[in-house]
Parts: structure tokens; C-alpha cells; sequence
């Protein structure tokens, strides 16, 4: 069955904007998995634009709930991560200049490096992920470095769909690289610049497993809740 892991990154960074405690991601960690998601992602960035030490720890502290910890290659940032201990941890590339995350990690620049960290990982048995664009070489490397699971770069994709552009060949270049990744015994997950119209067509590849989103959701909930939001993504996902 497709799962959906809610970002709750924008929970925090509403809070940042006014410098107090509310909204609380915490609260908000809480909130989404009673209404439906089936696991939390955070992003523990460099510069703690949003989620902090604190919360990250605060989270994943939490038994009841499984946390999908966004982080890049940085050492201090890899040491936390391991402190921390989540459930899931997601490797991603980052730019402190960046608004968001931009494409997905070079894995042949970065391969020596990324093969230290995931055995790190893997010693405390935490589920790794690399985030990648849709290539094939990138699957390949996946299965060397021994990842479990890969989560696909869909920006470019959602873009051409919300552009009203022809979307035929990026689709397809992600559903072959599903398909070959599920062969190679990864998992495969979704996440970037998805909304309602984007989900369901991506549901329509049946090796991705998990979606994560983010911005969508913290944004549409603003005008109908995110437990209606919630509710729709998952009906998009078990229906299609």
C-alpha cells in the first residue's frame, strides 16, 4: 500500500517569522499522524532556517511516530543525525542560498563520501534514502552505495504539469527509473512540488511506494485544514 509522509518544515517556519513557540512542530508531528499521514519528514538544514535542534530531537523521540529526518553530507549535521537516532533518514544535497531543495544529490561527485556516511546508517539500523533525480546511472549508484530506498526529484515534473507543458517524457523517464530501482530491490519514493494533480498522475506508476510532501499541504491547509488536506491526498493514493 502507498504511504504519505507529511513535511511539517513550514509548521517551524511560521513559528520563526514571529520568533515565539507557536505554531509547535511537535504539535504539528502529533496532528498530522492522527489525521492520516503515516509518517513525518523534517529537514534539519545547516543554517536551522526552520526546524531546529531541538524539535528534530523533540520528534523523534516520539515512539509513536515514524520520522523521515531530511539532512545533507555536512559532518555536524550527520553526527546529530546519528545522536538523534530517527526512524528514517533521507540524504540531500543543500545550498545555504537555496529557497528550497534544487535537484537531486551527485552521487558520482560524492560517492566516497556518501558510502562512509550510509554505513554509519546502517550500523544503527536507520533507514537510509538517497534523494536523486530521475536518471538511470543514479539507480545504479543507489544499489552500489546499498541504500534502502531512493525518493525521487519530481520538481521538474510538477512544473511542466502546473506550466500546462508536455510532461510525457520526464514521466516516463521516472517511471523507468522505478521500475528499475524495484528491480534492483530499493524502494521507491516521490517528493518535490507535489499537488493533487501531480500525486495522481505519479500514482498511476505503481513502484513508487511513499510520497512525501510539504509545501502543498502546510499551504492548502491554511484555507481548508490539514485534516481535510490530509484526507484527500490519501484517498488520491489508495484510489489510484
Amino acid at each position: 500500500m502507498k504511504r504519505l509522509g507529511v513535511n511539517i518544515d513550514h509548521i517551524a517556519t511560521i513559528r520563526n517569522a514571529r520568533g515565539e513557540k507557536h505554531p509547535d512542530p511537535l504539535f504539528a508531528s502529533k496532528f498530522v499522524t492522527k489525521h492520516g499521514a503515516d509518517s513525518v519528514t523534517i529537514h534539519l538544514r545547516e543554517d536551522r532556517r526552520h526546524i531546529n535542534d531541538n524539535d528534530a530531537l523533540n520528534i523523534c523521540n516520539q515512539k509513536n511516530i515514524l520520522v523521515n529526518l531530511e539532512i545533507s553530507m555536512n559532518s555536524e549535521i550527520v553526527k546529530k543525525a546519528i545522536k538523534i537516532s530517527p526512524n528514517y533518514i533521507c540524504i540531500v544535497p543543500e545550498n545555504r542560498k537555496e529557497v528550497t531543495t534544487e535537484g537531486g544529490l551527485n552521487l558520482k561527485r560524492s560517492e566516497k563520501k556518501l558510502s562512509s556516511i550510509i554505513k554509519r546508517f546502517k550500523q544503527k539500523n536507520i533507514r537510509t534514502s538517497l534523494f536523486i533525480d530521475a536518471n538511470i546511472s543514479d539507480i545504479y549508484l543507489s544499489k552500489k552505495l546499498d541504500v534502502n530506498c531512493i525518493e525521487i526529484h519530481t520538481g521538474k515534473l510538477a512544473n511542466l504539469v502546473k506550466a500546462k507543458k508536455k510532461y510525457q517524457k520526464e514521466f516516463l523517464r521516472i517511471k523507468k527509473c522505478a521500475r528499475l530501482a524495484k528491480k534492483l530491490g530499493i524502494e521507491v519514493h516521490a517528493g518535490h512540488g507535489l499537488d493533487y494533480k501531480v500525486t495522481k498522475l505519479l500514482c498511476k506508476i505503481k513502484e513508487i511506494k511513499e510520497f512525501n510532501i510539504g509545501h502543498f499541504i502546510i499551504g492548502e491547509s491554511v484555507f481548508d485544514g490539514l485534516p481535510k488536506v490530509i484526507k484527500k491526498f490519501k484517498k488520491i493514493i489508495r484510489n489510484n
